[in-house]
């Protein structure tokens, strides 16, 4: 796993980020293609941009963890993290036993996929 800090970013300057943000978009497109056209690149850039920072907040620097939280961001939307309708997400989020940021992502990863689940029609309750 790949793990990009700040300093580690800053020495390889704009090249650096643009390859990470490069390989985000190539995933976001094979992911959510629909989004991603609708967005277009220049915006996506910014919400890879915003979505590394935000993930940063909660100490995820590796690039899975940060590519799952800019996953989430595009599905449930920018600021999914404060939204008051995603309780679940700002309580795992913030859940302070949860130390281990990959615990963290994988865990909200889970939780978003089980209320996904939920949601389909045929589920059940």
């Amino acid at each position: 796993m790949l793990t990009i800090r700040k300093e580690q970013l800053a020495v390889f300057g704009p090249v650096g980020q643009k390859a990470f943000a490069d390989r985000i978009i190539a995933h976001l497109k094979k992911v959510f293609p629909e989004q991603s056209e609708s967005l277009g690149e220049p915006k996506l850039r910014e919400t890879i941009q915003y979505g590394t920072q935000r993930a940063a907040a909660y100490k995820m620097i590796s690039e899975v963890d940060v590519c799952k939280y800019i996953d989430l961001m595009i599905f449930y939307g920018r600021d999914f993290d404060k939204d008051p309708n995603l309780p679940w997400a700002q309580s795992i989020l913030q859940n302070r036993a949860l130390r281990n940021p990959t615990a963290k992502i994988e865990r909200l990863y889970k939780a978003a996929k089980k209320r996904e689940n939920k949601a389909k029609p045929g589920a059940n309750p």
